[in-house]
C-alpha cells in the first residue's frame, strides 16, 4: 500500500505552457489545506544535469541545499512552498541511463538483455517513488518534462502508465496541461489541439483525469462541456488557466477554479480543512498595488533570455513586495556597455546588480558599470562573478594594479586578485565538480551585512570555481573594501562591502536561490530599500 498519493503532470500541444507553475500552485493549495507536499521534475534530455548547459539552452541552473544542479522549475517549487528540495527532486534521462549502465557493468543484470522495458522504466519508477521513502509526504507531484508525443518522453509516459496500475485506484491521478488557442480571424477558441493531445496520451495507455487549459480568453461552459465530452473527463475536471499578470496569482486563480477540491475528491482525501492563503494574498496585493517604483539595472551576459536570471528576478519581486515597491528591472547586456550608456543610462539608475556568469565575454562592461556605481554611490549588489568583478575594479582603480584580473579570464595576469580554488586545480571533468550547495559563512559583527542578516553564522548556496585571492585581502581591507564574511572551515572570503558607500555589497554565494514568497531574502530586501532611499535622496 502506497504511503503517499501521486499526481502526474503532463503537457500537450506546446512547450512552455507552465507545468512547473501549475504544479507549484496546486502544491501550494494542498499545503494551505494542511497536507504535506513535495514536487519532483523529470527531464527527458540526456545531460546528467543542466550544470554544463549554457543559460541560452535551458535557462538558469538552480542549485539545491545538497549541491544538486537542477532545472529552474525547482526554484519555483521552493519559492511557492518555502520547502527545500534535493537531488531526488530532479531526474534526467541522463541520470536514469547512467544508473542502469553502471548496474549492467557491475553485473547486476548478468545474463539478461538490458532494455527500455523493463530496465529503464523500472529505474524511472524507482526514482519517482524515492521521495516516498525519504519523507512522509501526503502528496507527491511529479512533473514530466517535454510534450506528450515527444520520442524522448515515451519511457516516462510508459513508467507512469505502469505505476498507476501498481499504485491502485484513488492513489494517483494525471493532470494534463494543454493549450486552447484563440484564432483572431475566427474570433473563437479552438479545442481541436487539446483533443489531439489527449488522444496522443490515450494511445500511450494513459487517460487524463483533469484538464488544465491555458488560454488568453475566458473558456465558456459550452467549450468546457465540449472538452469534457471529447476528452473523457468530467465537466468540473476541465480547469481554466487564463493568463495572469504575475505567476503568483496562479494559486489564487486555481483556487477559484477549485482545482484542489477536484484533486482531493479524486484522490479520496478529506476536503474539510479550509485553505489558508492570507499571507499569499497579502503578498500579491502588495505586488499589484505598490506605493513606490524604482529602476534597477541587471548587468549580465545572457539578458536576452529572462529565464537565465530567473531566481534573481523573482527575488527582486519578493523584496519589492516586502518594501511595497515596484521594481522595474532594466536588462543591460554587459558585452555592449560603452561610455555613452554609462553616462545616459547606468548613472541614472536607482541601483545596479551585476549578475553571475562564466567566461571572459562581457566582463569589461561589468567592471565599467561597477566603477560607475562605486563613484556615484549608487546602491550596488554583486553576486558571484559580480562580486569578483567588484574586486577587480577596485584593485585596478583604487589599489593601482592596472592589470588586475581573474585567472579565469587571463591565466597569466600579474595580479590574480581572483584565482582558482586550490581544490579545483586538478579537476578535468566539468559536470558537478564546482563548489556546490550550502556552506556556512561567519559575518564580522561591525559590518552592514551583520545588520542585514542579524546573525553571526549564516548558510548560503554556492556555484563557483574561482575565489578572492587571499594574498590581496589585507591590501583591499586597508583601502576600504572589507572582507566581512568568511567560511569558517576554509577561510574563503564570502562577502565584501565598501565602507565608504551607503550600500555596496558583493557575495560569492547565490542568495537568490533561497528567497521565497514567505521569506524574502534579507540581502535583496535591504538592497531594494537602499535603492528606494537613493531615489528619494535624488529628488
Amino acid at each position: 500500500m502506497s504511503k503517499s498519493k501521486f499526481i502526474f503532470v503532463t503537457g500537450g500541444v506546446s512547450s512552455s505552457l507552465g507545468k512547473g507553475i501549475i504544479s507549484a500552485s496546486l502544491a501550494k493549495l494542498l499545503q494551505a489545506r494542511g497536507f504535506s507536499v513535495t514536487i519532483q521534475k523529470f527531464d527527458p534530455y540526456i545531460n546528467v544535469d543542466p550544470g554544463t548547459l549554457n543559460p541560452y539552452e535551458h535557462g538558469e541552473c538552480y542549485v539545491t541545499e545538497d549541491g544538486a544542479e537542477t532545472d529552474l522549475d525547482l526554484g519555483h517549487y521552493e519559492r511557492f512552498l518555502n520547502v527545500k528540495t534535493s537531488q531526488a527532486n530532479n531526474v534526467t534521462t541522463g541520470k536514469v541511463y547512467q544508473t542502469v549502465i553502471e548496474k549492467e557493468r557491475k553485473g547486476d543484470f548478468l545474463g539478461k538483455t538490458v532494455q527500455v522495458i523493463p530496465h529503464i522504466t523500472n529505474e524511472i519508477k524507482r526514482r519517482i517513488r524515492l521521495l516516498e521513502e525519504k519523507g512522509s509526504f501526503d502528496v507527491i507531484i511529479t512533473e514530466i518534462g517535454g510534450t506528450v508525443g515527444d520520442i524522448e518522453s515515451l519511457p516516462y509516459i510508459e513508467s507512469v502508465r505502469q505505476l498507476r496500475w501498481e499504485l491502485g485506484k484513488n492513489n494517483s491521478l494525471v493532470i494534463h496541461l494543454t493549450l486552447v488557442p484563440y484564432l483572431s480571424a475566427a474570433k473563437e477558441l479552438k479545442t481541436k489541439p487539446t483533443q489531439h493531445s489527449v488522444k496522443t496520451l490515450m494511445e500511450s495507455g494513459i487517460t487524463a483525469d483533469i484538464l488544465v487549459c491555458r488560454t488568453e480568453h475566458e473558456i465558456s461552459d459550452d467549450i468546457k462541456n465540449k472538452l469534457a465530452l471529447f476528452c473523457n473527463v468530467e465537466v468540473d475536471s476541465v480547469i481554466q488557466s487564463i493568463d495572469a499578470s504575475t505567476i503568483y496569482e496562479v494559486p489564487l486563480l486555481m483556487k477559484n477554479e477549485k482545482l484542489d477540491q477536484v484533486v482531493l475528491k479524486k484522490l479520496d482525501l478529506k476536503i474539510s480543512n479550509g485553505t489558508n492563503l492570507e499571507k499569499w494574498s497579502s503578498f500579491v496585493d502588495r505586488l499589484k498595488f505598490p506605493k513606490n517604483k524604482i529602476k534597477i539595472g541587471l548587468i549580465g551576459k545572457y539578458v536576452e533570455l529572462q529565464d537565465s536570471y530567473k531566481s534573481i528576478l523573482e527575488s527582486l519581486i519578493h523584496a519589492g513586495s516586502e518594501n511595497e515597491t515596484q521594481v522595474e528591472v532594466v536588462s543591460i547586456h554587459s558585452e555592449y556597455i560603452d561610455e555613452k550608456q554609462i553616462k545616459n543610462e547606468i548613472c541614472k539608475l536607482d541601483g545596479v546588480l551585476v549578475a553571475p556568469g562564466f567566461g571572459s565575454r562581457g566582463i569589461e562592461g561589468k567592471i565599467e558599470a561597477i566603477k560607475c556605481a562605486r563613484e556615484e554611490n549608487i546602491p550596488f549588489f554583486g553576486i558571484c562573478l559580480g562580486m569578483q568583478m567588484a574586486v577587480i575594479e577596485f584593485s585596478r582603480n583604487i589599489l593601482g594594479l592596472k592589470d588586475a584580473n581573474s585567472t579565469e579570464m587571463e591565466e597569466n595576469t600579474p595580479h590574480p586578485v581572483i584565482a582558482l580554488m586550490e581544490n579545483q586545480k586538478n579537476i578535468t571533468n566539468k559536470g558537478g565538480t564546482m563548489r556546490l550547495g550550502s556552506w556556512e559563512c561567519k559575518i564580522e559583527s561591525n559590518s552592514k551585512v551583520s545588520e542585514i542578516y542579524k546573525s553571526e553564522i549564516i548558510s548560503e548556496r554556492h556555484r563557483h570555481r574561482w575565489e578572492l585571492n587571499d594574498n590581496y585581502r589585507d591590501e583591499l581591507n586597508k583601502k576600504g573594501l572589507k572582507s566581512c564574511g568568511t567560511n569558517p572551515e576554509t577561510g574563503l572570503v564570502e562577502i565584501i562591502e565598501l565602507s565608504s558607500n551607503d550600500w555596496f555589497i558583493g557575495v560569492q554565494f547565490h542568495p537568490e536561490y533561497k528567497s521565497t514568497v514567505e521569506c524574502p531574502h534579507p540581502l535583496f530586501v535591504s538592497f531594494v530599500k537602499a535603492c528606494l532611499n537613493y531615489k528619494k535622496s535624488k529628488n
